[in-house]
């Protein structure tokens, strides 16, 4: 059975700097669980309750469940692994203690921080063992399941990136999330990446790609950020995914999981719950 769910994102809490939420964490789910969602992640720490009972609380009261977090950490840097695992654990611990076993870990790098990213393909094995590394942790610690999210921005963004963590790393120990807008923004395609990784996609997170933004914004050298704020990943059904057959291949795949809309609502571009609505409607027109 798929699942729907959402994420603080649509409803403008984001991780980079500058983004503040459009609305409290209570309307959030209010409006959430009236569009029709099952289910939300974490969100940036602290916008929902950090005490177990009380995000239990809150958000079974709605109606929904607590579906997983992304936690961006800097696996570039062999220094930070210790900080990085202490925060991985800290994310985990909860989402055990406030759901149980089922939700994830959606580790990632940490996005956007690196202004000029390169490609350094010495560092592949190092960053992936750092990946590994925390899954493992994160597994001993609360027998939660990670995956990871490719991401633009970040140092695995296009499909020969997550080719080369995924080929370093366990596959029962790291799994991956497939993000549609992301993978399509950075060069791939959503539909030949089900195809490819298969099982090993445990969590999904749909994102449309608008193509005349991309466009323009390869031709003018946008940043990830500029981009972002041109709306690159518009709502699901106007852009360059291909969801109807996202939905057909996870089918065929017995896919059992979640399905996560991330819209990422910036300030001006719109009300996030009727954008939630528009989304999820879209799913329910797909059978889902």
């Amino acid at each position: 059975m798929i699942r729907i769910g959402n994420a603080p994102c649509s409803w403008g809490v984001l991780e980079f700097e500058g983004a503040s939420p459009a609305t409290s964490a209570s309307q959030m789910l209010e409006e959430m669980s009236a569009a029709g969602y099952a289910g939300t992640e974490l969100g940036d720490w602290g916008f929902l309750p950090t005490d177990p009972a009380a995000l239990s609380s809150d958000v079974s009261r709605h109606a929904l469940n607590l579906i997983g977090a992304f936690v961006p950490v800097k696996l570039l840097d062999p220094a930070a692994l210790e900080s990085a695992v202490a925060t991985a654990v800290r994310v985990a611990t909860l989402l055990a203690a406030a759901e149980g076993e089922d939700a994830f870990v959606v580790l990632s790098d940490d996005n956007a921080s690196v202004p000029l990213r390169t490609e350094r393909a010495d560092e592949w094995d190092g960053f992936a063992a750092r990946a590994q590394q925390i899954a493992e942790v994160v597994r001993d610690a609360t027998r939660l399941r990670t995956v990871f999210h490719h991401h633009c921005a970040g140092y695995v963004e296009t499909p020969r990136e997550v080719d080369a963590l995924m080929s370093r790393t366990d596959p029962s120990v790291l799994g991956l999330c497939l993000d549609t807008g992301h993978i399509t923004y950075g060069g791939g395609n959503a539909v030949a990446a089900l195809a490819k990784y298969g099982t090993r996609i445990w969590h999904i997170h749909a994102k449309d790609c608008d193509p005349e933004v991309a466009r323009r914004a390869r031709e003018a050298g946008w940043d990830y950020h500029t981009a972002l704020r041109h709306g690159i990943f518009c709502e699901l059904g106007r852009g360059a995914v291909d969801f109807p057959a996202v939905i057909d291949i996870l089918r065929r795949q017995q896919y059992s999981g979640w399905i996560v809309v991330e819209q990422d609502v910036l300030p001006g571009s719109g009300t996030p719950a009727e954008s939630a609505g528009r989304n999820r409607n879209y799913l329910k027109r797909l059978g889902v």
